[in-house]
């Protein structure tokens, strides 16, 4: 697995060779992001990568207007890195914290779906619709980041009362 090589690769590089330490980064920290681990900022300050702590901030807040901004102004980094759609998957884990947070608030295994396009709202995404709501749930369900349905009849989210959200790890 990448994040299997890429760890070794990082952990067996001298530390002489900052550099390519930075550059195993690169790769490394999104795929790690990716997989529900958040990096420490005392290691992207050493390595020069603070974009990913900004980043790692709007991911774990389910800040998705932050997140959106932040991609678009270090997009041509992020290309010519290489990485541009490896961070553009952050965005269903982004949307996954944010409904989390949904979840926790109105704590019932019956979400109204307007809650989710409240909330979508609320963090800065002003241009989405219920349709689009429902699409990107639809979406966090095939890839397992959320356990549930969508009740079309009722426009509810009715989620797994065992571990809605499961970790990363196992998507």
């Amino acid at each position: 697995m990448a994040v299997d090589d890429l760890s070794y690769a990082f952990t067996h590089c001298p530390d002489r060779f900052a550099s390519n330490k930075r550059l195993i980064l690169i790769y490394l920290v999104p795929i790690k992001m990716l997989l529900g681990y958040l990096p420490r900022k005392s290691l992207l300050e050493r390595y020069d990568l603070l974009l990913f702590d900004d980043l790692a901030l709007a991911l774990k807040a389910g800040n998705v207007n932050k997140f959106d901004e932040i991609v678009r102004d270090q997009e041509l980094v992020l290309i010519r890195s290489g990485i541009y759609l490896l961070v553009e998957k952050l965005k269903f884990i982004v949307y996954r914290n944010l409904f989390k947070k949904v979840f926790a608030i109105r704590q019932t295994h019956q979400l109204d779906m307007a809650d989710f396009l409240t909330a979508l709202q609320f963090v800065g995404v002003t241009d989405v619709s219920i349709d689009e709501t429902h699409c990107i749930i639809a979406n966090l369900i095939y890839e397992g980041k959320i356990k549930g349905y969508i009740s079309h009849a009722h426009n509810k989210l009715v989620v797994s009362k065992q571990n809605p959200f499961p970790p990363l790890i196992s998507t």
